[in-house]
């Protein structure tokens, strides 16, 4: 599975994207252990931790917005991290 990082996400995280090799039964919930488990460096200063962002980001599953933490993955899904943003 594909994940791609947007905004300060991406610079938390330290890359645009990345792929995760999840089990079958894998859900959203565990992409974003799987995610917190990778060892990082640093975030820029004045970046929030990736965990912070995460517990605050939305998620779209192939392009599509996706609330429920239990929805499952397949290996071939797509998950863009949108974390908050203002402006306009």
């Amino acid at each position: 599975m594909n994940v791609r990082y947007f905004a300060a996400a991406r610079a938390a995280a330290g890359v645009d994207e990345e792929r995760f090799d999840l089990p079958a039964e894998a859900t959203v919930a565990t992409l974003l252990a799987a995610i917190l488990a990778v060892e990082r460096p640093e975030p820029p200063a004045g970046t929030p931790p990736l965990a912070r962002l995460l517990s605050r980001s939305s998620f779209l599953l192939n392009e599509v917005a996706v609330r429920n933490r239990a929805a499952q993955l397949l290996p071939d899904d797509v998950v863009d991290v949108l974390p908050p943003f203002a402006g306009g």
